[in-house]
C-alpha cells in the first residue's frame, strides 16, 4: 500500500468518527437516552439535577441555566437522604392499639422509630424497632412463670405438679401448707391453683353445752328474782295499834312503794339493804356464767337486762 493510500484511510476514519459523533448528538435527544448521572444528582428529563439534602425536598427543578431549588421537609414528614423527591416522606405513627408507643420521635432527617408496650412483644422487628407487637401471655391459674416476656420474646408458662399450686403469678410453684405442722386443722384441700385453708380446732359439743347451760342458770337466775321480789311484796306489819277514834290501823316498820323500800325511820338504809341483796345475788349468777365460758355478748346482755337495771 502506498504512502497515497494510507492518507486516503486516516481520511476515511476520520470522516466515519465525524459522522458516528453527528449521529450520537442527533439521536440522543429523539431517543430519550442520556449519559449517567452522578451520584448526587437526579435525572429529570434530559437534565442531571444535583439532588437535595437529608431533611429536604425538590421544589423547582433545576434547568440548563439554574441549579434545583429545595425547601426542607415540613413538621410529620421526613427525607433521610440525598434525594429528588417533590414531597417529604409521612411519619410512621405508633399505634398503641398495635401495642406501639415512640421509641425515637420523627425528624425532618429521619422516620420514627417504634417499641413494644410495656407487657407486650415485639411480632414485626424492622432495624432498630418495631411495626407489630401483641400482650405477654398471661399464665392462668395452676401454672407459673417458667421464663418472664420480653420486649422481643413471650412470656411461657409451665404447669404446678405434686401438692403445689401458683395463681398464674408465681415464678415457680409453691408447697401447700401442712395445717398439721401448725397446730391447725384442713378446711378445704389445696389444689394446684389454690393453697389449702387451714382453721382452728373447734369443739362444737362444749360450745353448745356451754351455751344451754348459760341460758339455763339465766333462766334460773331470772326465776330467783322473780319470786324474791314477789315475797318481798308480802310484807308482814309488826302487830300495833294506833288509835285514831273509831278506826284502828295496824303498825308496819317496812313498807315497798314504787320499788323503793320505806321504813318508820324515814331513812333509806332498808332500801339500800335491799339493792344491795338483790345486786350481790345477780353479780353471782353472771360470775357463774362466765365459769360456763358463755361468750362475751351473752354475759353483756345479762348485765344490761338483770344486772344494770337494778334499782
Amino acid at each position: 500500500m502506498s504512502v497515497g493510500d494510507d492518507e486516503i484511510m486516516v481520511k476515511l476514519v476520520i470522516i466515519v468518527l465525524m459522522i458516528l459523533l453527528t449521529v450520537s448528538e442527533v439521536y440522543t435527544p429523539l431517543s430519550g437516552v442520556s449519559a449517567a448521572c452522578g451520584r448526587a444528582e437526579y435525572l429529570i428529563g434530559q437534565e442531571c439535577c444535583p439532588m437535595c439534602g437529608p431533611g429536604y425536598r425538590v421544589r423547582k427543578h433545576c434547568t440548563e441555566f439554574k441549579s434545583t431549588t429545595c425547601v426542607p421537609c415540613l413538621s410529620s414528614t421526613y427525607t433521610d437522604a440525598p434525594n429528588g423527591l417533590e414531597n417529604c416522606r409521612s411519619c410512621t405513627v405508633c399505634d398503641s392499639s398495635a401495642g406501639l408507643r415512640v421509641k425515637r420521635a420523627c425528624s425532618s432527617t429521619s422516620d420514627t422509630l417504634c417499641e413494644p408496650l410495656e407487657g407486650h412483644y415485639c411480632t414485626d422487628p424492622i432495624k432498630d424497632g418495631c411495626r407489630g407487637a401483641v400482650e405477654h401471655t398471661k399464665c392462668s391459674p395452676g401454672q407459673y412463670i417458667n421464663q418472664t416476656g420480653t420486649a422481643s420474646t413471650d412470656t411461657l408458662c409451665g404447669d404446678c405438679v405434686g401438692d403445689t399450686y401458683s395463681d398464674g403469678s408465681f415464678t415457680s410453684c409453691r408447697p401447700h401448707t401442712l395445717c398439721e405442722m401448725i397446730g391447725l386443722v384442713v378446711l378445704r384441700e389445696g389444689s394446684s391453683s389454690n393453697d389449702t385453708d387451714c382453721g382452728q380446732r373447734q369443739n362444737t359439743g362444749a360450745i353448745v353445752a356451754g351455751v344451754i347451760a348459760g341460758v339455763a342458770v339465766a333462766a334460773t337466775c331470772g326465776g330467783v328474782a322473780f319470786i324474791y321480789n314477789r315475797r318481798k311484796m308480802n310484807i308482814k306489819p309488826q302487830q300495833g295499834m294506833s288509835h285514831t277514834g273509831l278506826l284502828e290501823l295496824p303498825f308496819i316498820n317496812t313498807y315497798k312503794y314504787l320499788g323503793v323500800h320505806l321504813d318508820s325511820k324515814l331513812d333509806w338504809s332498808a332500801n339500800i339493804d335491799a339493792i344491795y341483796k338483790k345486786g350481790h345475788s345477780r353479780l353471782y349468777f353472771l360470775r357463774r356464767l362466765r365459769s360456763f365460758n358463755v361468750c362475751n355478748k351473752l354475759l353483756g346482755m345479762f348485765y344490761q337486762s338483770v344486772v344494770a337495771t337494778l334499782k
